[in-house]
C-alpha cells in the first residue's frame, strides 16, 4: 500500500477515488512512568517515554487507516495528514486520514 501526503502518485494515474479513510487511537503511559516523565520536565531534555508511546501510537493508527483502504480495493492513499490532541494526563489522540484510491493498471 502506497501512503504519500500529496494529492497525485507520481508516474501513476489514479483510475478510482474510493473516499476518505481514518485511523485513530488514543494511547497512554503508566503511571509509573508518568511520575518519571514529570520529574524530567524540572530539568528540561526529550521525554522518551512519550516520544515512544506517541510512535507506537502513529503506528498503530496507521494501520488501521490502512486496512480500512484495503477493505475498499485500495492501491494506495493520498494525502495523507496526522493530527494530535492531548486527551487527558499522560493520554494523547492520534488520527491520521487521507484519499483511498485505485490506480490505473499499466
Amino acid at each position: 500500500m502506497k501512503l504519500v501526503n500529496i494529492d497525485y502518485l507520481p508516474n501513476e494515474e489514479i483510475s478510482e477515488v474510493l473516499g476518505i479513510v481514518k485511523g485513530q487511537v488514543v494511547q497512554s503511559k503508566n503511571l509509573g512512568r508518568d511520575f518519571v516523565s514529570g520529574l524530567k520536565t524540572i530539568v528540561g531534555g526529550e521525554i522518551i517515554s512519550y516520544t515512544d508511546m506517541i510512535k507506537e501510537a502513529r503506528q498503530i493508527a496507521t494501520k488501521r487507516m490502512v486496512d480500512e483502504a484495503k477493505s475498499l480495493g485500495a492501491d494506495a492513499v493520498i494525502n495523507v495528514r496526522y493530527g494530535s490532541s492531548s486527551v487527558m494526563r499522560g493520554a494523547a489522540e492520534i488520527i491520521v486520514y487521507g484519499t483511498a484510491v485505485k490506480v490505473k493498471k499499466k
